[in-house]
C-alpha cells in the first residue's frame, strides 16, 4: 500500500488534483465542520466527488509525546467496509498501538470531536480551582454526547468507547492536552497560542443543536463564554452538569 499524508482545511481546492479513485483514505483527525456541523468523513466525500474511494477514520487516545516515550495506547480504526478496516489494522498495528474495529462511523466521529469540547470544560474547572468537579463533568458530558450520537443516527454506546470516554484521560487531565490548557488559560485571563480544536467544535455544535432540535447544555455554556464573551462566573458550568 502506498501511503500519502495530507493536511488541509475543507479539502475541495486542495484535493482537486489528487485522484482518490480506488484508494483508501484514512482521516486521522477529530472535529465537525463549524459552518454545517457535518462529520469530516461526509465533508471529505462531498469534496472529492470520486467513486470507488473508501474512507476510514483513525481515532482514540494518544499524545505523540507519550508514543515517543514508549507508552502504548488503544485506538479505533473504522470504516463502513469491515474488510478495509481489517486491512488497515494489519498495516498500522504495532507494539505501541492496539486497534479496535468499528463500523459506527457516526458515533465514533461525533464522540471523538466532542471529547475536545469536554476537555475545554475540564480546563475551565482546573483554572477555577474546581478540578474535583471533573468526575461530574465526565458523567454528564458522556451522557450529553450519547444523546447527541443517538439523535444523529449512531450507536449511543460509542460515547462510552475509546473515541470519547476512553480519550478523557488524555484530554481532560493530561498536560499535553491543548483543549484542557485552552480552557484553563481562558479562565485565568491568559492568551493561549496553540490550536484547540474543541473551540471550533463548540461552534459546530450550535449548528447541530438547531438541526436536530437537541439541547446540549455543557456545549451551550461554553459557547456563551467563548463566543458571546459571557463572564464564566455568571455562566457557571455547575448549572449545566
Amino acid at each position: 500500500m502506498n501511503i500519502s499524508i495530507l493536511g488541509c482545511g475543507r479539502w475541495g481546492s486542495f484535493l482537486a488534483w489528487y485522484s482518490t479513485k480506488n484508494k483508501v483514505c484514512v482521516l486521522n483527525m477529530k472535529g465537525l465542520e463549524n459552518t454545517s456541523g457535518k462529520r469530516l468523513s461526509l465533508v471529505f466525500k462531498e469534496e472529492i466527488k470520486q467513486e470507488n474511494c473508501e474512507v476510514a477514520v483513525w481515532l482514540g487516545p494518544g499524545h505523540v509525546q507519550d508514543f515517543y516515550a514508549g507508552i502504548p495506547s488503544c485506538m479505533i480504526m473504522g470504516s463502513y467496509n469491515f474488510e478495509v478496516t481489517k486491512r488497515l489494522v494489519d498495516i498500522f498495528k504495532s507494539d505501541l498501538i492496539r486497534f479496535y474495529y468499528t463500523q459506527d462511523m457516526i458515533g465514533n466521529e461525533v464522540g471523538a470531536a466532542t471529547k475536545n469540547v469536554i476537555g475545554i470544560a475540564a480546563g475551565m474547572l482546573d483554572g477555577a480551582g474546581l478540578s474535583s468537579l471533573k468526575g461530574a463533568l465526565m458523567a454528564r458530558g458522556t451522557s450529553e454526547v450519547a444523546r447527541l450520537i443517538k439523535v444523529m443516527g449512531g450507536n449511543q454506546e460509542s460515547a462510552y468507547g475509546l473515541a470519547h470516554l476512553g480519550d478523557y484521560e488524555a484530554t481532560l487531565f493530561s498536560t499535553h492536552s491543548n483543549n484542557r490548557q485552552f480552557g484553563e488559560e481562558l479562565i485565568k485571563g491568559k492568551k493561549f497560542e496553540k490550536l484547540a480544536e474543541g473551540v471550533y467544535t463548540i461552534k459546530a455544535l450550535r449548528e447541530v443543536e438547531e438541526l436536530y432540535n437537541i439541547e446540549l447544555p455543557i456545549s451551550h455554556a461554553l459557547y456563551e463564554i467563548i463566543f458571546n464573551k459571557k463572564d464564566p462566573k455568571e455562566v457557571t458550568l455547575l448549572g449545566y452538569l
